[in-house]
């Protein structure tokens, strides 16, 4: 048996399967927390089998609308809306500043793309991140394979952007989420950098995580950044991200 954890905001989209909201959502919605309804499936396939092949979203009988995420977190399935307009206005911020890098030096290698699959092949997970930075050539080779998903091998830089009823399943384990999270996945797979942009009130932080472990699945090293203050990537980016534009979620 598969779980799968939703976002309410999906659930018109929900599988047509079997599976009652578990009591804890219940509680959840009480206190004026986004409530995930969980379920536990049985799949046709691997779970990660059919996310790599693109099959899994018409497996849970989701309308593929080109803005839910259907992710493998922690081996778990996770279900999520596209992100609004606060949200995306960081992505460009940060695509923007990569763009003014590139402008002043022509020989620049690299590239930003947004919400394109990534595979975690030693994991069985499968993510979306908000954006990925990638040497140019490699990005071109993957587009004229027309490659289904991207693999560490490939990336620089993975960005991900928190969203208030999924900001657990992007940060370290901790108290909202114990299982794994993606912080622990691409540290697994060696993602060389993982940039966390964490838009809680409570936080309004950039992360930079460096020097990952494989073998334990964490990260080593951090830089960060309070939200107003400029975000200086290291080589081989070199990169300035201002910061003083982004907003924290509504509370």
């Amino acid at each position: 048996m598969t779980t799968i954890t939703m976002h309410p905001a999906t659930l018109r989209k929900s599988p047509h399967r079997g599976g009652s909201r578990s009591a804890k959502a219940n509680r959840r919605r009480a206190v004026g927390v986004p409530a995930m309804l969980h379920q536990h499936l049985l799949l046709s396939e691997p779970a990660h089998d059919l996310w790599v092949e693109g099959r899994l979203m018409e497996e849970l009988s989701i309308p593929d609308d080109k803005r839910t995420r259907v992710e493998i977190i922690g081996g778990e399935i996770v279900v999520s809306p596209g992100p609004l307009v606060d949200h995306a206005f960081i992505i460009s911020d940060i695509q923007e500043a990569f763009s003014r890098r590139r402008i002043l030096d022509a020989d620049f290698p690299w590239r930003t793309v947004q919400v394109v699959d990534f595979n975690l092949p030693r994991i069985g997970d499968g993510y979306i991140p908000d954006l990925v930075v990638l040497n140019a050539d490699v990005f071109e080779a993957a587009a004229r394979q027309r490659l289904r998903n991207l693999t560490a091998d490939q990336v620089g830089l993975v960005v991900e952007i928190t969203s208030k009823a999924t900001a657990a399943d992007d940060r370290e384990p901790g108290r909202q989420r114990a299982r794994p999270t993606k912080w622990n996945g691409y540290a697994h797979e060696e993602v060389e950098f993982y940039l966390l942009v964490d838009r809680a009130p409570n936080k309004a932080l950039a992360t930079l995580y460096s020097e990952p472990n494989p073998a334990r699945g964490l990260y080593l090293d951090e830089q960060r950044w309070k939200f107003g203050e400029t975000i200086t990537l290291p080589e081989p980016f070199g990169v300035e991200i201002p910061t003083e534009d982004w907003l924290t979620w509504e509370k």
